[in-house]
């Protein structure tokens, strides 16, 4: 499965509840799109976009997950389920406020803190902003995909339902 959405969408706790429920492997794409321990210096794409095939070619059932379109449409090749989370910028900034310490992308829940401002932001510029991880170029990825997908508006409820509903 590949899971895709602006930050704060729900994308981490989906991907990681949709991994455990399947004893999947899982990929976050902000570990193969930055340099290790580097948040703010970009990989080369050409890299980055063959981690993400290696990983997809590594276990016949596997979950990604990440805002990262071009990282996404990689994953795409290998014909997963494309889940798109679009739950709106309210949801996101509230999931933001709201979000546990992320220790594989900070290195102190202060540190996570001191740099919510920027992220809230960055959450509601996806809406007006260009490249791989903006609303333009999800629904792009979305719309282009002629595998089996889903389109989510609002948080889905992670339930025995929400898997048995998938495809």
């Amino acid at each position: 499965m590949a899971v895709l959405g602006n930050s704060g969408s729900g994308k981490s706790t989906l991907a990681r509840w949709l991994a455990e429920s399947a004893s999947s492997p899982m990929l976050d794409l902000d570990t193969v799109a930055w340099e290790p321990g580097m948040v703010a210096v970009p990989r080369a794409p050409a890299d980055a976009i063959a981690d993400v095939g290696a990983f997809c070619r590594g276990s016949d059932r596997w979950v990604v997950e990440g805002c990262y379109a071009d990282l996404v449409t990689a994953a795409l090749e290998f014909q997963p389920l494309l889940l798109f989370l679009n739950p709106g910028e309210a949801q996101c900034l509230a999931n933001c406020r709201a979000r546990p310490w992320e220790p594989h992308k900070y290195s102190s829940k202060s540190e996570q803190d001191r740099l919510l401002e920027y992220l809230l932001g960055w959450v509601s510029e996806y809406y007006t902003r260009e490249g791989p991880m903006s609303l333009r170029a999800h629904r792009a990825c979305f719309d282009a995909y002629q595998g089996p997908k889903i389109e989510f508006d609002a948080r889905p409820e992670l339930s025995p339902d929400l898997l048995a509903s998938l495809p």
